[in-house]
């Protein structure tokens, strides 16, 4: 089973899924695992793929300068046009402005929404980290429980999106120096100050 998804590029619950269904036939070995034939999966090759996916486009930049300047816009076409290309049908396209760190961002939820009502298959996306900054293996699990998969378009994150990074990384000192020293106190804006200048000093050593 293994091999006949890598070759499909789904997960072994859409295809026993399909096999429910009546869209594959599969043999059992005395073990009890699945076989499929060689000339069911280029059948499905054929039919199925890439025609037929239904996927959710999920687009997202961290601050309002971003998508101020475009950005935001930009990464949505491209995720359009990618789509398109590869033959899918696009079901929704989803674009917003938040942190990787926030957890209850509306996209998000719509995409967990159309996952548990079987509307997608696939959700696509430009970078990893643009579904959570921390934590998208968890994410993607989830969605791979459903029988969802996450198709990501480029490997590893620009240097021209550092930026985030370092928002994000302000964002969960200011929390905890917060907690630790409370929001108005000299000693909380010191230790945001310092840190600030740490990371301005980092990326220029670069």
């Amino acid at each position: 089973m293994r091999k006949a998804c890598e070759i499909l590029g789904v997960v072994p619950m859409t295809l026993r899924r399909w096999e429910k269904a009546g869209k594959i036939q599969a043999t059992r070995t005395p073990s009890g695992q699945r076989r499929y034939a060689r000339s069911e999966i280029l059948r499905l090759l054929g039919e199925n793929q890439p025609k037929g996916v239904r996927a959710a486009i999920y687009a997202r930049v961290s601050s309002a300068k971003q998508a101020g300047e475009g950005n935001l816009e930009r990464q949505k076409q491209r995720l359009e046009r990618y789509a398109r290309e590869k033959g899918y049908e696009i079901k929704a396209v989803i674009a917003e402005q938040g942190s990787g760190l926030n957890e209850k961002r509306k996209g998000i939820d719509r995409i967990f929404k159309m996952v548990r009502e079987g509307k997608i298959d696939l959700v696509v996306v430009e970078f990893k980290d643009r579904l959570a900054r921390f934590g998208c293996n968890y994410i993607e699990k989830y969605l791979n429980a459903f029988g969802v998969r996450v198709e990501v378009v480029n490997g590893a994150e620009p240097k021209s999106l550092q930026e985030e990074l370092v928002a994000d990384m302000l964002a969960i000192l200011s929390s905890f120096s917060a907690k630790l020293y409370g929001h108005r106190s000299k000693e909380f804006r010191k230790k945001v100050r310092e840190a600030m200048k740490d990371i301005e000093a980092a990326e220029k050593a670069e």
